[in-house]
């Protein structure tokens, strides 16, 4: 089973009030909704959500709805479950704010979501209907909307950034993708439609994918200050051993000259490693900054006497 029909199939079975209800079944049967004849159908390949609807209809309208059950065409051949009333259209397709005077509506009037329960329960129908969310185990963060207009992409679009998701839209063919691509704001969808558990395991993917992540980073950092601090006493080292070479060395002072020979003799410590071997074996404590300083005067007279 996907990700996607989990978060549905966990989403299908809340419990709402009359007036979430109906913002629910206005944003599942404006997308998957079939109103255009005399008839309301609505098509989904979800059971629970065929179900949710069938119940939906039954408790706010008194409709029951009849049901078919039919596979699909489509390359998995998964069943589709096909709900159809004659009754009560009218009046449905009117208190749903799908239709004015017989006129389609391209999105509800506000009384639909008129506060932010509303505009949850909204959100819950959308996501029943046309909603589809990538398994954070298995590929990027992503959950996206397929409409059918610009308009309703702008709208669903409002609702979705009324709860700060930083929700955008693309048109796609003949279609328009709202999508959010952050991982943190699909948490918080997840949180917004109520969806505990599948909360909990996209969270618990999230940051351990986070913590992976920064792991990487914080290896491949350390990896690449190591390779960084060995190239940097590599060149020391060849530096020390071309002023030995060229009869300057001995123009060195002693504190720089006994610097030149634990470099020498630890050519792959770092500096702070370096300074602490040179305080115990000598007696003389030197800090990290004093022996950067003393290499730093190799460094000035190698390049003053042999150049770059």
């Amino acid at each position: 089973m996907s990700f996607t029909s989990t978060v549905k199939n966990e989403v299908s079975k809340l419990d709402a009030i009359e007036t979430e209800n109906i913002a629910e079944l206005s944003a599942i049967i404006r997308n998957i909704g079939d109103y255009k004849e005399n008839f309301i159908r609505i098509s989904t390949e979800n059971s629970n959500v065929a179900r949710r609807v069938f119940g939906l209809l039954k408790d706010i309208y008194g409709v029951t709805s009849k049901i078919t059950v039919r596979k699909g065409y489509n390359y998995n051949k998964n069943f589709i479950y096909m709900l159809e009333s004659t009754y009560k259209k009218h009046f449905i397709l009117d208190d749903l704010s799908l239709t004015e005077e017989e006129i389609y509506l391209d999105a509800p009037k506000d009384y639909i979501i008129a506060d932010n329960d509303l505009k949850k329960a909204y959100l819950r129908g959308l996501f029943l209907a046309i909603g589809s969310i990538n398994d954070p185990k298995k590929s990027r963060y992503h959950l996206e909307f397929l409409v059918d207009s610009e308009k309703y992409a702008i709208f669903v679009c409002k609702i979705l950034n009324h709860f700060y998701l930083n929700a955008k839209y693309i048109k796609r063919e003949n279609k328009y993708m709202v999508y959010l691509k952050e991982a943190e704001k699909i948490g918080d969808f997840l949180r917004i439609m109520n969806a505990t558990n599948a909360l909990l395991y996209y969270e618990d993917i999230r940051i351990y994918r986070d913590h992976k992540n920064m792991t990487n980073r914080l290896n491949n950092c350390e990896q690449a200050n190591v390779d960084k601090m060995i190239m940097a006493a590599s060149l020391q080292v060849k530096q020390i051993e071309k002023l030995e070479k060229a009869d300057v060395f001995e123009l060195l002072d002693d504190k720089v000259k006994e610097v030149a020979k634990y470099r020498k003799k630890y050519p792959e410590a770092s500096l702070q490693e370096l300074s602490e071997i040179i305080s115990i074996e000598t007696g003389r404590p030197i800090t990290k900054s004093g022996l950067h300083h003393r290499l730093k005067k190799i460094h000035d007279m190698y390049l003053k006497i042999i150049g770059k």
